[in-house]
């Protein structure tokens, strides 16, 4: 019997796929958490076969949870959720221990194609995201600024970019606001940019928002 769980904060998406995965495999199990933390709790005590989770949750996201998930348990493939595009996510989001993204306006019949290539101990990767593999995407001279961000970084970055400030993301990650400022000094040094209305201008000419 399979056991699947889904992590996403919509209660309709859970649903969704919890049907798209019972036609396929009746006898799947199904569990569900609302955010990355949750997914991380539940992993830490019980097993599942795949996990498919968003990337885009409250609290702690799917970027965050991630590598959290495949430190507890590595042989549990995890299937990452969004909206996001490919070319801006997918690379980040493989090389941070996901077997697969996938954007939600997919197939259903996607899905199952990429549950299957889980399951067999394989990663699924779309054509346009293998072609940026072979074409060295990961070298620090073809990055683009946001590329150099560490994970972490990454996800402060996002926050900043869609209006949420230090003391609120601090909130969200149980960190101190200090901590979240030294993490906002490094994503400006990095991207060479000078305030966080140039990240926004940057996360909406990178379709990053």
């Amino acid at each position: 019997m399979l056991r699947f769980l889904i992590a996403d904060d919509h209660a309709i998406v859970r649903k969704g796929l919890t049907q798209i995965l019972l036609k396929e495999f009746p006898s799947a199990e199904i569990f569900e958490e609302v955010d990355g933390e949750g997914a991380v709790n539940f992993i830490i005590k019980q097993d599942v076969d795949v996990v498919i989770c968003d990337l885009d949750m409250p609290g702690r996201g799917g970027l965050e949870a991630l590598p959290q998930i495949k430190d507890i348990k590595p042989y549990i493939p995890v299937l990452v959720l969004s909206f996001h595009s490919e070319d801006q996510y997918a690379v980040r989001i493989l090389k941070a221990g996901a077997s697969g993204y996938l954007k939600k306006d997919m197939a259903p019949e996607e899905l199952i194609n990429a549950i299957r290539r889980v399951l067999l101990g394989k990663k699924y990767i779309s054509p346009s995201v293998a072609e940026q593999l072979a074409d060295g995407f990961d070298f620090n001279g073809n990055k683009q600024p946001h590329e150099l961000l560490s994970n972490r970084e990454f996800e402060v970055f996002r926050l900043l970019a869609n209006g949420k400030s230090v003391t609120e993301i601090s909130k969200m990650y149980s960190l101190s606001s200090t901590t979240v400022s030294t993490y906002k000094a490094r994503i400006l040094f990095k991207m060479n940019m000078n305030n966080s209305a140039d990240l926004v201008m940057y996360a909406l000419q990178n379709n990053l928002m």
